[in-house]
């Protein structure tokens, strides 16, 4: 069965919900079990608030292009964010600083874009 480019990106954005909130469980459960749970627990905290949004998002995706565009913004921000903390707490450091200033900026823009799509009056 062929899939439009909806039905695509819904099962993506649900996909990637999914793995938020696989990595945002073992993240808190590390952040509970090491001795330094801040960046385990600021990873938690990304992964775990965004991955409900982003399921709800995906499963609404064809009713919007503007979802679509807020679900694009905050999928692949909050997957920025948390490979950069990712990073900082396998390795000790990030090799790309800058993704996380990036993700963070990325999911404040998905997170406006949902509020402007709420003033944006649907067609039917």
């Amino acid at each position: 069965m062929p899939m439009n480019g909806q039905n695509w990106f819904a099962r993506l954005t649900i996909f990637v919900a999914g793995i938020l909130g696989a990595g945002g469980v073992a993240s808190a459960a590390g952040a509970a079990h090491t001795g330094d749970p801040q960046i385990l627990g600021a990873l938690a905290l990304i992964a775990l608030t965004q991955a409900p949004a982003l399921l709800a998002l995906g499963l609404h995706a064809g009713r919007s292009q503007t979802l679509r565009i807020a679900a694009g913004l905050i999928g692949l921000g909050a997957l920025l964010f948390s490979a950069d903390l990712g990073a900082v707490h396998f390795l000790g450091a990030s090799p790309m600083r800058f993704l996380a200033p990036v993700g963070g900026t990325l999911l404040i823009a998905g997170w406006i874009v949902i509020a402007v799509c709420a003033l944006i009056p649907r067609r039917s």
